[in-house]
């Protein structure tokens, strides 16, 4: 990693703040380090509508841009009801509730954590 790019601990902390800044609804950030190399947090969210959603997805890559972290992809944008924007040491879905309570990642990526850090509620 290059100086002056996040640390994964720091990256989370703008994510979240980008995505309160968008009126995010329910925003959980998952410490999933010791389940899986693929990334280090991730982090779920809500949006009220598919516009929303995406506004929250826009909002989110445009604030990691700014402190030089650009987004490696963004997946679903087309149907704006589950995005996952990828920023490698955190990805970060943006769902609408229903699709979120289907998916129940929370949950899942939970399942993992026998020290119960994998879910912190912001």
């Amino acid at each position: 990693m290059t100086s002056g790019q996040l640390n994964s601990e720091e990256l989370s902390a703008l994510v979240i703040e980008a995505l309160d800044d968008v009126k995010a609804q329910d925003i959980v950030k998952l410490d999933v380090r010791d389940m899986t190399t693929v990334t280090d947090f991730m982090i779920v969210a809500s949006g009220t509508s598919n516009r929303h959603v995406q506004a929250l997805v826009d909002n989110v890559a445009e604030k990691a841009k700014a402190a030089g972290h650009r987004p490696a992809g963004v997946e679903g944008e087309a149907g704006g009801e589950w995005v996952l924007l990828d920023l490698q040491d955190a990805l970060v879905h943006v769902m609408l509730p229903k699709v979120r309570e289907f998916y129940n990642l929370e949950k899942l990526w939970s399942l993992g954590s026998a020290s119960g850090k994998a879910a912190s509620e912001h």
